[in-house]
C-alpha cells in the first residue's frame, strides 16, 4: 500500500504528522525550526516541495533521527555544525532501505549501526554538508598506532556480529567549501573490524572535498582522512570528480585501511598540513588512478605511501611535494606496477612526519623502497628530482624493483645530495637510467645490488 502524502506548513504540522501511526510521506512546504530532534517512524518520508525555500533547522541538538526504510530528500536541512543533523537510531534488527537525496545540509550525517541491527541497505545520492565537527563522537576505528576521526558523512558499522552488515551506494556527495574546510574527516566508511561488521560500498563518487582535523603539531595518535575507506570495507568502485583537499596535521587525502577494487581521481588530490599524505594505502587496491596532479605543502606530508597491504597498478599524473620530510613516493610492503605519466618532484630537505603512529625524521625523497618493499615495475614518463639538501632522488634501501623504466632523468639538485642510492641488501636494476647530482654522487653502493646497469649513465 502506498504511503498517503501529508502536506506540512508548520512546526504544528510537523509534530502531527509525526504522530502519526500509518507511513506517511511528509511534504514540507515552507521553512521549519525545531526546538528539539525529530523521529521517523519506520516506513516514514520526509522531503520538500523545494529544496531552497524548505528549510528544517534545529535549534538545539541533533536533527532527523532514522529508524527503518525511511527517505529524506530534497530539503535543506540545518543543525549546528557539531550536532547530527541526519542519524540513526539503534534498536531494530533489519533497518531495510535508509535513501537521502539532494540535500543540502549542515551537521553531521551519521549513519551508524550498532549492536542488535544486522542489516541497513543505504542509499545516497546528491549531498552537499556545508560545515560539520565531528571531532567529538567516540566511536572511532583504532590500527597501526592511531585513531581515526569520523567523518561530515559517516556511515560507519559499528556492530561486530559475524551477521552484521551495511550496503550503500554513496553518488555525489560533496563535503565543505575551498578554504572552509569541515572539521574531523570529510567523507568516512568504517566496518567494525577487519574480519567482522562489514560494509559493502558498491559506488562513492565525490564532487570537492575540504577536511581538517586540527590537530595540534605533533600528535602521533590520531588522524583523519579527507576521503577515508577504513577497515571492514570492500568498496568496488571510488572516483572523484571534485578536488579533495586536506588542510590540517596528519589530515591524509584519501587513505584506506580496507579494499577497494577501483580507485579513481579526477581532479587534483591537495594537502596543505603536516604529516597530510595525498594517497596512502594500508589495505588492497586494485586500480588507482590520479589523473591530476597530487601536491602536498606540509612537513612530512608525502605524495604516496604504501605501509601495508598492497596495489596492483597505480598510476599518477604527476606528484611534487614541497615540505622537509615529505617523500614523493615511499614503498614498504610488495606491489604491482607504478607509473607517472610526469614527474615526481620534492623541494624540502630532511624533516619530522609521522609513520604509523610514530613521529620520525626522513628525508624528502622523491622514490623510496624500503625493507620489505617490492615493486614489479616502476615507469616514470618524465623525471624523479629533488631540490633539497642532503637526500637522494631514487633510493632502493632493503626492498627491490623488479623492473624499471625512467624515460627522463634522476636528478639532485640539492646540496650534498645524491641521485641513486641502493643500500643495506636493496635490489634494482638501473637499465637506461640517467642520473645526475649538481653536489653529491650520481650513484651510491652501500651494500646492494644492481642487477643490470645496460645504458647507465652517471654524472
Amino acid at each position: 500500500m502506498k504511503a498517503s502524502r501529508l502536506p506540512v506548513a508548520s512546526l504544528v504540522d510537523l509534530m502531527c504528522a509525526l504522530s502519526e501511526t500509518e507511513p506517511r510521506v511528509l511534504e514540507l512546504q515552507t521553512s521549519v525550526t525545531c526546538p528539539h530532534s525529530i523521529t521517523l517512524r519506520p516506513g516514514f518520508s520526509l522531503t520538500g516541495a523545494d529544496k531552497d525555500r524548505c528549510i528544517l533547522s534545529f535549534g538545539n541538538g541533533d536533527g532527523i533521527g532514522l529508524t527503518a526504510n525511511n527517505l529524506v530528500t530534497n530539503l535543506t536541512v540545518i543543525a549546528s555544525p557539531s550536532a547530527r543533523a541526519i542519524y540513526t537510531q539503534a534498536g531494530l534488527a533489519d533497518m531495510g532501505t535508509i535513501t537521502l537525496g539532494d540535500l543540502a545540509v549542515t551537521g553531521q550525517v551519521s549513519i551508524i549501526t550498532h549492536a542488535g541491527t544486522d542489516k541497513l541497505n543505504l542509499v545516497v545520492d546528491k549531498l552537499h554538508i556545508a560545515a560539520c565537527d565531528a571531532r567529538r563522537y567516540s566511536e572511532q576505528p583504532q590500527k597501526y598506532g592511531v585513531n581515526v576521526y569520523q567523518g561530515a558523512l559517516t556511515v560507519y558499522n559499528f556492530n561486530g556480529g559475524a551477521k552484521s552488515r551495511i550496503t550503500a551506494s554513496l553518488s555525489n556527495v560533496s563535503v565543505g567549501a575551498k578554504n572552509a574546510p569541515v572539521l574531523g574527516s570529510g567523507i568516512f566508511v568504517s566496518g567494525f573490524g577487519d574480519q567482522s561488521g562489514l560494509v559493502e560500498l558498491d559506488t562513492l563518487t565525490t564532487g570537492e572535498v575540504h577536511s581538517s582535523g586540527i590537530l595540534p603539531y605533533g600528535t602521533a595518535d590520531m588522524i583523519t582522512g579527507g576521503v577515508f575507506i577504513v577497515y571492514g570495507v570492500h568498496a568496488r568502485r571510488v572516483e572523484h570528480f571534485g578536488e579533495v583537499v586536506t588542510y590540517g596535521v596528519n589530515d591524509m587525502v584519501l587513505d584506506t585501511w580496507g579494499t577497494v577494487d577501483t580507485w579513481i581521481a579526477h581532479a587534483p588530490v591537495v594537502s596543505y598540513g603536516p604529516s597530510g599524505i595525498g594517497f596512502v594505502n594500508f589495505g588492497t587496491v586494485g586500480d588507482f588512478r590520479a589523473e591530476a596532479e597530487i601536491i602536498t605543502y606540509g612537513l612530512g606530508a608525502r605524495g604516496f605511501n604504501q605501509y601495508d597491504g598492497t596495489v596492483r597498478n597505480i598510476r599518477f599524473k604527476s606528484i611534487e611535494t614541497f615540505g622537509d620530510g615529505s617523500i614523493g613516493i615511499q614503498v614498504s610492503k610488495p606491489v604491482g606496477t607504478i607509473k607517472v605519466d610526469g614527474d615526481v618532484t620534492t623541494h624540502g630537505s630532511i624533516g619530522n612526519t609521522l609513520v604509523k603512529g610514530v613521529n620520525m625524521q626522513l628525508p624528502a625523497e622523491a622514490f623510496s623502497v624500503k625493507s620489505g618493499g617490492v615493486v614489479e615495475k616502476l615507469t616514470i614518463s618524465g623525471n624523479l628530482v629533488t631540490h633539497g639538501a642532503k637526500v637522494t632522488t631514487y633510493a632502493v634501501e632493503g626492498g627491490r624493483v623488479n623492473a624499471i623504466d625512467i624515460q627522463g632523468e634522476v636528478v639532485a639538485n640539492g646540496q650534498g645530495s645524491d641521485a641513486v642510492l641502493v643500500a643495506d641488501a636493496g635490489s634494482t636494476p638501473l637499465t637506461k637510467v640517467r642520473a645526475r647530482a649538481k653536489t653529491g654522487k650520481a650513484l651510491v653502493e652501500a651494500g646492494g645490488e644492481i642487477v643490470d646497469r645496460t645504458e647507465f649513465s652517471a654524472a
